[in-house]
């Protein structure tokens, strides 16, 4: 993921208003793989820190606790954090971007389990597995006989879903997506993945108000970010081929490719860039290509039908340690 996210900076050249010394000192905690130490890397810090680039902005990342990332904000020593959810109290001391990236809790389960919930609420007498760390807006009391099983991380939730120890585990989408992507046999194999996101909270990137420049900079910000979807940059970040996001401005999302091969047959499934937009539906009739919209299948132009980059050509990434069966 780093050295692509390296190659890419060099594919733009930087022209705006905020000059280019311009540094932000900015700090997260560790969440992946949303931000992650250096040499992990974190797809919401590599996302911030592109478009931070192409609008002039250099930034330097430091990993801590989130109680110290929010009191060095409130302090001044920090400038900000890549990866916030945005709350009233937060908006007393911090100016957010828009959203750039949402996270998406949906249901894990074992082959053959049905993951066709639309909410926890169905899931009377299930034991899910969640991360004891994450909040995601609100805390579990076991509503609606459901039971919460906290573990440490979404490996250790994985094994006590396999070892038959909870019913169901949640899962951010975006993780799934990538352990469908990366390790496909071992997924289809073991796994089943729900497409209705259970709990949604948007993420954002923030700047201290106290920030002389904190209002350009969140401006600038939110351009790239617009034009990172158009162009490709923002799903090749992520490293997947389709994401869904609404392009047009007129509440239906596309399905926007990274790069210009779309493959030989239209695509099934894509990543919700804003899952509160009709995410329980897949808009196949609409491809954002190459800056352009075509409305159906057939009218995209044979020319972008040809396979995409295979997972051996894309960078590797360890997701989860699922055992495959044998023959």
């Amino acid at each position: 993921m780093r050295k692509l996210f390296t190659a890419l900076l060099y594919c733009f050249v930087v022209n705006t208003g905020i000059s280019q010394e311009t540094t932000l000192k900015l700090a997260s905690d560790v969440w992946p793989p949303f931000t992650n130490v250096a040499e992990k890397g974190g797809l919401a810090q590599d996302l911030v820190n592109f478009a931070l680039k192409r609008s002039g902005i250099n930034m330097e990342s430091d990993i801590m606790s989130f109680d110290a990332v929010i009191s060095g904000i409130k302090s001044d020593e920090i400038d900000g954090s890549t990866a916030l959810w945005m709350s009233e109290d937060r908006k007393a001391y911090l100016l957010f971007s828009k959203a750039y990236l949402y996270n998406q809790l949906v249901l894990v389960a074992k082959k053959g389990e049905d993951v066709s919930a639309k909410s926890l609420a169905d899931l009377k007498g299930k034991s899910v597995g969640i991360v004891g760390s994450y909040a995601y807006g609100g805390t579990y009391s076991d509503p609606d006989g459901v039971t919460y099983v906290r573990g440490n991380n979404d490996q250790e939730n994985l094994e006590k879903l396999l070892n038959d120890e909870v019913d169901y585990i949640l899962v951010d989408a975006l993780l799934a997506q990538h352990a469908k992507v990366h390790q496909p046999k071992a997924v289809t194999e073991s796994l089943e993945i729900g497409t209705n996101p259970m709990l949604v909270q948007s993420l954002h990137f923030g700047v201290r108000k106290s920030h002389p420049q904190a209002q350009q900079i969140i401006a600038g910000f939110n351009r790239e970010i617009d034009k990172m979807l158009a162009d490709g940059s923002y799903s090749k970040i992520l490293q997947l081929t389709w994401i869904k996001a609404d392009m047009d401005g007129d509440g239906v999302q596309e399905l926007v490719l990274n790069g210009n091969k779309a493959g030989k047959i239209a695509p099934s499934s894509a990543y919700a860039i804003q899952p509160n937009q009709q995410h329980d539906t897949i808009p196949t009739n609409r491809f954002y290509i190459d800056g352009k919209l075509y409305e159906g299948w057939d009218n995209v132009p044979n020319y972008y039908k040809e396979a995409p980059p295979t997972v051996q050509q894309m960078e590797s990434v360890n997701l989860f340690n699922i055992p495959l069966k044998k023959n």
